[in-house]
């Protein structure tokens, strides 16, 4: 096909790429001779390279190495082509994710930015690019025969990869395209909902828990820092953990498979760790159209019209054509209809083209004031940022480019508003300065668990009314109560206590709740709700292996209102949310007669399902890799992978438990894990720097790999793995070596 044959938004597009992904990418990298990756036998890589380009060149191995079709679905489908490569998908995932990413013309944005960037980190991107096609060249036995076709990989495809996992998944994800169900008030503004035991829509918002803890508040004088992300058991979102070194660098962590920067990165110097927070980057807008276009300030405006065809892979072979059609406003597009008005969508951070760079300035800085210099950037579109160094600094910054806008609150622009005026039209962004943070507070210690941020150092509080009153809600979230009552509870934390509080699977809400209901059941329940009183009673409030009672509260939460925050879900609570009281309030029932007729009807459900009250967790989640790990929960759950079927322990961070394990659906009485605890690492500063690790579900996923299930025993014995961060360690550690 040739330029002259393709639409003319397509031939700009083409010509555009082909500028800005010349043919360097492709063409064959050479290391400086005695550049090696050493796997230890916990199948981690890690790189010891003679210059900073062989270490991106190395990373982009290892990621095909140890994830090669993973990694390659996941780079197909960031072209915009998945549907092509890999066909329609369960319940038409692959055309839904093309269709969205053509809506919001990824892929020409995504050579702009890469025309944007320097030379020298355009260059890592090439080389990191140049390493997943090495090792694909010298290992196609390795890869699938459908993943083969999206070879070669360019820095384009990293970039695009980026814009489209950051800005079009977790800033706005295709479900966006969705319009809301009867009842709500938008199709995008839910916080997490618990699966009920009959239920799919998971919980899987639970983005994350990190605590950084400064010298004040430690047993030895030492900062710590706990990173711990939870996001799906397998797929775009896999945690990959990997060591880099080159002169001067000496970077552990991890990243999202096809990432080319450590985003829960630790040195000998400092650590850094992310948590999704509650920011709207997105904002919806309502467009009145009118003959000729759509009206905005009394004048109507044309819209601004493109057309993407995309390629679905039909089963018997060959390929049906469907064209996305995109009308722009000057919001940005137009992404769905509700009840025919078209609803288009601002992104916030589309101007921000060095968000990789800016993560891997981050991780090489060499003092606080250095990666300071980097967030004041806000390059990163979402995010909160959480920091410790040796010096004993710690941060925590709610960090996004948020949308300056002259009025209106945050449930203001959690639904679409008018967008027939320039009023309600966003100015630039917010600065830095302008944005939630705590450094070094009182306290001694920061953390987020994907609450809003103003009780990020409590009892030090950040003032919401000192800040732009759209930036973030006032919820109450008991995952993070229970953060800070681990947190708070000891004016001295060792390193010791830091991995076992981490382990915690006690409910919050059970703690804030059950006496009260309890209570209510004495004296409004019926017979079957008394004998579920009785199994709550001796349950001890935590969801291990042999915790009996879990799955009847966790039942009986759901009913409650939990594990939703929005203030008409608290509505069941006597003592209302207080922003500077998060430990004592939400509280109490307030009809106790509803709460236990709920209980009643939690208790009946449970025996039906289970035929019991008091089934052990560890019986009901089963620890397992299959083939909804990834959290696409339409798909068959298959045989466990390996065989590996462990008791399982952790739970819902909806009712308030810090090991966040999130059950799917329940298949022959047992569910499996399908998000939750993913990477988690624990940090202190001593000399030499404490480190623990864990990838839950293991280091890699191809098929054949000894390491994809390994770490799973660690995990239920609520164990972690030690890291090996010197060249000795890890050749004592050492599986196998490989010389370029």
């Amino acid at each position: 096909m040739t330029l002259r044959s393709l639409s003319s938004s397509l031939r700009v597009l083409v010509a555009l790429a082909l500028c800005v992904a010349p043919m360097g990418a492709l063409a064959t990298y050479k290391t400086q001779k005695g550049t090696q990756i050493l796997w230890d036998k916990w199948g981690v890589p890690h790189v010891f390279a003679k210059s900073i380009p062989d270490m991106f060149y190395c990373f982009g191995w290892a990621e095909a190495e140890a994830h090669g079709d993973l990694l390659l679905h996941v780079m197909g489908a960031s072209r915009g082509r998945a549907a092509e490569y890999f066909g329609p998908g369960i319940a038409d995932a692959n055309v839904k994710s093309d269709q969205w990413l053509w809506l919001n013309e990824v892929p020409a944005r995504s050579a702009k930015w890469l025309a944007t960037q320097t030379p020298e980190f355009r260059g890592y991107l090439e080389a990191f690019a140049a390493g997943i096609n090495g090792y694909a060249a010298k290992h196609p036995e390795a890869l699938s025969v459908e993943v083969k076709q999206v070879l070669p990989i360019t820095a384009l495809d990293v970039m695009e990869h980026e814009q489209h996992f950051y800005n079009f998944e977790f800033v706005a994800g295709k479900a966006l395209m969705n319009s809301p169900r009867p009842g709500m008030e938008t199709a995008e503004l839910t916080m997490p909902v618990a699966p009920g035991l009959e239920d799919t829509a998971e919980d899987m918002a639970d983005g994350s828990n990190g605590w950084a803890i400064g010298p004040s508040h430690t047993t030895d004088g030492k900062a710590m820092m706990l990173l711990n992300p939870h996001l799906a058991w397998g797929g775009e979102q896999t945690y990959f953990e990997v060591q880099l070194t080159a002169p001067g660098v000496n970077l552990y962590g991890a990243t999202q498979i096809g990432v080319p920067s450590l985003r829960f990165v630790m040195t000998d110097e400092h650590a850094i760790t992310n948590t999704v927070n509650v920011n709207n980057g997105h904002l919806l807008y309502r467009i009145k159209e009118a003959p000729g276009g759509y009206v905005f300030d009394g004048k109507v405006l044309p819209y601004t019209k493109a057309s993407y065809p995309i390629k679905i892979l039909q089963p018997g072979g060959g390929y049906k054509t469907e064209t996305v059609k995109v009308l722009k406003t000057v919001h940005g597009p137009v992404i769905r209809r509700d009840d025919g008005v078209p609803i288009a969508m601002y992104a916030a951070g589309l101007d921000k083209p060095f968000l990789l760079e800016q993560i891997w300035k981050m991780s090489i800085a060499k003092s606080f004031a250095e990666f300071e210099a980097q967030e004041k950037r806000l390059q990163i579109p979402m995010y909160n940022i959480l920091y410790a160094d040796r010096e004993g600094h710690i941060e925590y910054l709610f960090n996004a480019p948020v949308p300056r806008r002259s009025e209106g609150d945050y449930a203001f622009w959690s639904r679409p508003v008018d967008g027939t005026t320039s009023k309600l039209l966003p100015k630039g962004s917010l600065t830095y300065e302008e944005l939630p943070k705590m450094i070094d507070p009182a306290s001694g210690y920061v953390q987020n668990s994907n609450e809003p941020p103003w009780d990020a150092a409590w009892p030090t509080m950040i003032d919401p009314a000192k800040y732009a009153p759209y930036i973030s809600p006032q919820w109450p979230y008991f995952r993070s109560d229970r953060g800070l009552r681990m947190l708070s509870e000891d004016k001295k934390f060792s390193y010791e206590m830091l991995l076992q509080k981490k382990l915690s699977t006690r409910s919050e809400a059970a703690d804030r709740l059950l006496p009260d209901l309890l209570v209510a059941v004495d004296k409004y329940g019926t017979p079957k709700a008394k004998q579920a009183a009785a199994v709550l009673k001796a349950w001890d409030r935590q969801t291990e292996a042999n915790s009996t009672g879990a799955i009847l509260f966790w039942n009986w939460a759901t009913k409650f209102g939990m594990p939703s925050a929005l203030a008409s879900s608290v509505k069941n609570f006597a003592v209302p949310y207080v922003v500077d009281k998060p430990l004592v309030t939400p509280a109490g029932i307030k009809d106790p007669a509803a709460a236990a007729e709920m209980l009643d009807a939690a208790a009946r459900e449970t025996e039906r399902d289970f035929g019991v009250l008091d089934k052990p967790w560890g019986s009901f989640l089963r620890l397992q890799i299959n083939g909804e790990s990834d959290g696409n929960t339409a798909a068959p759950r298959g045989p466990a992978l390996n065989g590996v079927n462990l008791p399982g322990n952790g739970g819902p961070g909806a009712i308030g438990i810090f090991r966040v394990v999130t059950p799917g659906p329940r298949l022959d009485g047992i569910s499996t894990p399908i998000h939750g605890d993913g990477f988690t690492m624990a940090v202190e500063f001593t000399t030499p720097v404490k480190v623990k690790s864990l990838v839950s579900y293991g280091d890699c996923s191809q098929p054949g790999c000894a390491h994809h299930t390994d770490q799973l025993p660690l995990f239920e014995k609520k164990q972690w793995k030690d890291v090996w961060r010197t060249r000795v360690d890890v050749e004592k550690n050492l599986e196998r070596t490989e010389t370029f």
